[in-house]
């Protein structure tokens, strides 16, 4: 076929295009069987390939945040639980790659893509401090904006769809109780991991495992579609404390009023159960809000009931008239005499509050005579007294596990010099925490048999260990009570409808190596009923105000000891061991024995 053209610039005025016809359908065919071979290459050799590239671009494999267990008293009240938060965060270098497709960035000052100052206002940041921290971690793939957000305010964040940034469900722990058991619950950090107290201490058990899971994102970081679980999260295992929640409550209340009107430094409680070694309540003032911890001051976490020593003072008298009648030299009935009021040991002069005259073993612990436990102390083998506090775990924790406790302080065998003895007779000298106090009280109560301190419920009794006869506890019985009497120092510790069993301390306190002239530890220890014991409870106030001697324990922390008693009682179900109208008064010895031992010859060192 030929073409006529007119003749210009010389061109021939014909052409014949057939061959050209030819060649482009061969073009043609080829380019067809090209894509048909790449098409079945692509779909049958080079399959995996592409699955994966495009996987990459839409599949996501993301961690499943597991809850930690939760925390319940011993009823199944909750102490802590976890809710669930959304914490946002940014791709950083996906802002960059975003912002500058065609380069590469090593780390350019400001991001172009996202508006640093539109999302730091939405979620309540500085506009600089955002910008800065993206900046500073441009080569990174993820970076946190703001953690532990409501799920409904994060997600109006989300809505926005600022470029690179993301959303992911975490859990933060809460505490319903509040600042009635922060000490006891302790807390966890941002990363959900125990940090103080029982959330430290169970932090094994509590934790949750984490798990992951494939999901199908858009180009926006949307979720799309849930592919398949890989590895399921674990739930952390729930624990069941010891705790009553209403008698932590209880203890709480009544010890912050007391530290509030005393004008003390702080305060604190702890609760036994007698018959299982169960810590019953545990309480510090002052105290914090767990759930809010931004104005929190370090010194506020510290757990004093089981970390802070102190002095126990006249509360350790009892364990003196223990040991006494334990070594076989004195009966309730043995007199001492402790005229006129004073009793020269070597260099130090001991001094009761009064002169006594000549009383008896139980007398020591009612009046609470310091020169009456000093002749017991005196009179027993030098390692009798020492090895006898020791006994009963003085100068060793407790084995409780709960975090940061203290061992207390004995002194060394090579300080056990008559004065040493007389100071630790009446508790000075010795350092103890009140779970270390409290229990040496709960294993008199439980007549004489020690049992492990528990901070979780018990279902069973535990096997305990017998510190002392139960013939000696039995003697021991009504010499404490008669200190919750008219003719004791803890008549304020008496607890309508039922028999109280205790006694007071007065320590003043150590102060740049000599001990301060105004400054007090004032105690009250004691268990309840007296016919079967339930509950074992200890008081101690630090540096309460001298006016009016309102420092002494039977007149501080006494009255604590009544309230926080009386409630854990009626609780707990106890029954009455008295009438509730019945005076707290003592009667006169029905047992006028003779005389086993009158105590009046000098002592080893004494100035006559």
């Amino acid at each position: 076929m030929k073409l006529k053209l007119p003749k210009l610039f010389g061109f021939v005025e014909s052409a014949d295009f057939s061959g050209r016809h030819v060649f482009l359908q061969g073009i043609l065919v080829l380019l067809f069987f090209g894509m048909a071979g790449r098409a079945v290459y692509l779909h049958v050799f080079d399959k995996d390939f592409l699955r994966k590239q495009g996987d990459a671009r839409v599949l996501r494999t993301e961690t499943i945040n597991a809850h930690r267990g939760m925390i319940t008293d011993r009823n199944g009240v909750p102490l802590a639980i976890s809710t669930p938060v959304m914490s946002l965060w940014v791709n950083p270098k996906e802002v960059y790659e975003l912002a500058h497709p065609d380069q590469t960035v090593k780390r350019p000052k400001k991001p172009m893509i996202l508006d640093v100052a539109e999302l730091a206002i939405a979620v309540g940041l500085e506009p600089a401090e955002l910008s800065a921290r993206i900046a500073k971690n441009a080569k990174k793939e993820f970076v946190y904006i703001k953690r532990h957000l409501p799920p409904d305010i994060a997600q109006v964040v989300l809505d926005r769809e600022f470029p690179a940034v993301y959303g992911v469900t975490e859990y933060r722990r809460y505490y319903p109780e509040g600042e009635a058991t922060a000490h006891v619950i302790g807390f966890t950090d941002l990363d959900d991991k125990g940090k103080e107290g029982v959330e430290l201490e169970f932090e094994d058990q509590l934790k949750g495992i984490s798990g992951l899971q494939q999901v199908i994102r858009d180009r926006k970081g949307n979720k799309v579609k849930d592919i398949a679980e890989i590895k399921p999260a674990k739930p952390g295992q729930d624990i069941t404390l010891s705790f009553d929640a209403r008698i932590q409550y209880i203890a709480n209340r009544e010890l912050a009023i007391t530290v509030a009107e005393s004008g003390a430094k702080a305060g604190y409680l702890i609760a036994l159960d007698v018959e299982t070694g169960e810590v019953l309540a545990m309480v510090n003032q002052p105290t914090y809000n767990p759930n809010n911890r931004s104005t929190l001051n370090p010194q506020q976490l510290r757990n004093r009931a089981v970390i802070d020593m102190f002095e126990p003072g006249s509360t350790m008298k009892v364990l003196t008239v223990a040991a006494g009648l334990e070594s076989g030299k004195f009966t309730p009935e043995s007199k001492f005499n402790t005229n006129p009021g004073t009793m020269q040991v070597l260099n130090h002069r001991v001094t009761d509050h009064e002169n006594y005259g000549v009383i008896d073993l139980g007398t020591i612990i009612t009046k609470s005579s310091n020169v009456g436990a000093t002749q017991i102390a005196l009179a027993l083998p030098r390692e009798g007294l020492p090895t006898f506090f020791q006994r009963f775990g003085f100068g060793k924790t407790t084995g409780s596990g709960f975090p940061g406790e203290s061992k207390g302080l004995m002194q060394p065998p090579s300080a056990w010099n008559p004065v040493e003895l007389s100071t630790m007779s009446y508790g000075n000298g010795i350092a103890v925490t009140v779970l270390q106090l409290i229990r040496s009280y709960a294993t008199i109560a439980n007549k004489g048999v020690q049992l492990p301190i528990s901070f979780t419920k018990v279902n069973q009794p535990p096997q305990g260990t017998r510190l002392i006869s139960e013939h000696i506890a039995d003697q021991l019985f009504p010499m404490m009570e008669s200190v919750v009497s008219t003719d004791g120092t803890a008549i304020r510790a008496a607890v309508p409808g039922y028999r109280v069993a205790g006694k007071t301390g007065t320590a003043h306190k150590p102060e740049a190596g000599r001990y301060s002239a105004n400054k007090y530890m004032a105690l009250f220890a004691g268990f309840a009923p007296v016919s079967h014991p339930k509950i074992a409870l200890a008081v101690v106030i630090d540096e309460p105000s001298t006016r009016n001697n309102g420092y002494y324990g039977g007149a501080v922390s006494a009255p604590v000891f009544s309230r926080v008693m009386g409630e854990a009682l009626r609780l707990m179900n106890v029954p009455l061991d008295k009438p509730l109208d019945a005076p707290v008064v003592m009667k006169a010895s029905a047992n006028p024995s003779p005389v086993k031992a009158v105590i009046t010859a000098p002592i080893a060192g004494e100035k006559t």
